[in-house]
């Protein structure tokens, strides 16, 4: 007697087990999936929100360096302009005593028979108008000039012989640049200033 077996169920609850099971892999891949994409998501929005805090403290820390900047910028500009002010101070001292030392330098080195009825001075430059009794008195007093420790560079512009009374004068116009004196110069004339002999007028 042959025993035959129904095998048809039991494939058929094999199936379905082997249905359920994938189900449940695919099912739980699936959350996986969500679970690792959210976290991502979570980990991505931190790093975002990092960022964007260390962004905000760096344009703070930006805005505290420009504003020190700016005042040191403005220290700067102070310093300057309180560099000028001393150096226009100190210039107008150094002038004041230069002024001195310059008139009377040009009282030693005007000849006999020279004269000035006018002067200009536009910083480091001199112009001269005068009256001399001959052209070479007014060669003298340019060469004195050239010799003087104060002046250089005379320029003789204009020169003219004209007829006054029964004399001959020569009228000028005459150019020259203020020197500074040495350090060393100005030592010896504190030490030494000599009298400046009285000069006789021209006839």
């Amino acid at each position: 007697m042959t025993t035959r077996l129904n095998l048809l169920p039991w494939r058929e609850i094999r199936r379905k087990e082997q249905d359920r099971q994938l189900l449940t892999v695919a099912a739980g891949a699936w959350v996986l999936m969500v679970l690792a994409v959210f976290y991502a998501h979570l980990h991505v929005t931190h790093l975002i929100d990092d960022q964007n805090r260390r962004n905000e403290f760096l344009k703070g820390e930006i805005a505290k360096v420009e504003k020190e900047i700016k005042e040191i910028k403005e220290i700067k500009k102070q310093r300057q302009a309180l560099i000028a002010r001393m150096n226009v101070i100190y210039q107008l001292q150094g002038d004041r005593t230069q002024i001195v030392h310059i008139f009377d330098d040009l009282v030693r080195k005007l000849p006999e028979g020279v004269y000035f009825n006018k002067l200009r001075q536009r910083g480091k430059h001199f112009a001269f108008d005068g009256i001399a009794q001959s052209n070479a008195r007014v060669s003298a007093l340019m060469r004195n000039l050239d010799s003087s420790e104060w002046f250089a560079n005379p320029n003789l512009d204009i020169i003219n012989v004209q007829q006054k009374g029964g004399d001959r004068i020569s009228t000028f116009k005459l150019q020259v640049n203020q020197q500074a004196k040495t350090p060393e110069q100005k030592e010896q004339d504190a030490e030494v200033q000599p009298k400046s002999k009285p000069r006789r007028k021209g006839s």
